[in-house]
């Protein structure tokens, strides 16, 4: 997976995905983002401010806390907050930078890019991966 990677197959090389701006609250669109992924297969780490958790996985404060490989950072945030994230995931070693629908930053494309790590924004993982019929992660993929 590389900076060319399109979305369909940044999805069919992922397995663990670390969720910035996941929400305990039903009603935001990263919970249901959450839950299908789950469904699928994924592996989601919530990344959020405080204590507590999303649908039943305990939350971390911030990237650098994950102590495993991360595939892919899922962004529920506001533009803005894109090109730290992207210098975060770099940082963790990440392999793609994913910025959900109202997320567009071309300095996180760069700052991704540039480090090799496949890139995609403006696009709902959830979306993806019904149209394009990915499907559930495959054991071939499992750590």
């Amino acid at each position: 997976m590389g900076p060319e990677s399109t979305p369909a197959e940044i999805l069919a090389g992922t397995c663990t995905i670390a969720m910035i701006g996941a929400s305990p609250d039903p009603d935001k669109p990263s919970h249901g983002v959450m839950r299908y992924l789950l469904e699928q297969g994924y592996k989601v780490i919530p990344v959020r401010p405080g204590d507590g958790d999303v649908l039943g996985i305990p939350v971390v404060g911030s990237l650098a806390e994950i102590d495993e490989p991360v595939h892919m950072v899922d962004v529920f945030r506001k533009s803005d907050a894109a090109p730290e994230v992207a210098r975060e995931a770099v940082a963790i070693g990440a392999t793609s930078l994913w910025l959900q629908p109202g997320c567009v930053s071309d300095e996180a494309r760069e700052i991704a890019t540039s480090a090799g790590l496949a890139f995609a924004q403006d696009l709902c993982t959830r979306q993806v991966h019904r149209d394009e019929g990915v499907g559930a992660v495959g054991p071939s993929l499992l750590p």
